[in-house]
């Protein structure tokens, strides 16, 4: 009965989703399959938007600034004051133009996800949040060994200030797998799980609004409008979280660079 149900439901026009609905069609065919995926198509899109932004707008800068200027000068502040300043302090400033960097990248591929033709964000693929979450490891970590040398660093990394000696046995594993190991899997995992779920809730309005439409009963009908009028409305909200979760992500990489350059925990 298994078995036969995919086919009767194929024979009735019913699709349901499988395996085959995450394999991201190729847009170039005369290249290696894989090599130039609909996700990886966008990636390459949205650092060559963000590049062309930048420099467009600050070809030319005037006292006076352009619409376009004010809004890149705006992006950076908001990141350099906002994040790097408020949270790091005045030693956080040389990573700045990182953080704006990463603030704008996850941005651009997030509001993908609500842009027509595209309508997926990379970073519902969990290979693009890890690499953005192992890069802040990497910069975290490398700037605490920079600054305090490697052992000091772990030190200060698992042995909070003031633990009694007693205590160690139990807060060193806790303190290096929560500052050492995780930090890059808790960054990876909420920024791809809200651009999924975000994702999927769209899905879930405008097929259901779909398939209402097309509905037998013409009581059901009427009732498609109820569902495209949600995604229209979920879809402002995606945006929210879209630019919150692009906050997020980069308001904690700065907090945990905060956490290596200082001199204890």
């Amino acid at each position: 009965m298994s078995g036969a149900a995919p086919a009767i439901l194929a024979e009735e026009g019913h699709f349901p989703p499988g395996t085959d609905s995450f394999n991201y069609a190729d847009w170039f065919g005369g290249l290696p399959k894989g090599m130039i995926t609909t996700i990886t198509f966008m990636v390459f899109l949205g650092v060559g938007l963000i590049i062309l932004f930048f420099m467009l707008a600050n070809r030319n800068p005037k006292l006076v600034p352009t619409r376009g200027q004010w809004i890149a000068e705006s992006l950076y502040g908001f990141v350099r004051n906002g994040i790097v300043k408020d949270i790091i302090g005045p030693e956080g400033l040389r990573f700045a133009p990182y953080f704006a960097t990463l603030f704008s990248f996850i941005l651009m591929m997030n509001v993908f996800a609500i842009i027509p033709m595209f309508q997926i964000s990379p970073n519902s693929h969990i290979a693009f949040p890890a690499v953005l979450g192992v890069l802040s490891w990497l910069l975290y970590n490398w700037v605490g060994i920079k600054k305090h040398g490697f052992w000091k660093y772990i030190k200060n990394s698992c042995i909070p200030s003031g633990t009694p000696i007693g205590m160690y046995p139990i807060i060193v594993p806790i303190e290096f797998l929560s500052n050492l190991i995780l930090r890059p899997v808790t960054l990876a995992v909420r920024l791809f799980a809200n651009m999924f779920a975000g994702h999927m809730i769209l899905l879930v309005f405008t097929l259901g609004g779909v398939a209402l439409l097309n509905a037998e009963s013409v009581f059901l009908r009427p009732v498609s409008v109820v569902s495209f009028a949600m995604a229209i409305v979920m879809t402002f909200f995606e945006f929210f979280v879209q630019l919150l979760q692009a906050y997020v992500f980069t308001l904690l990489t700065a907090v945990y660079v905060q956490g290596s350059l200082a001199d204890e925990h």
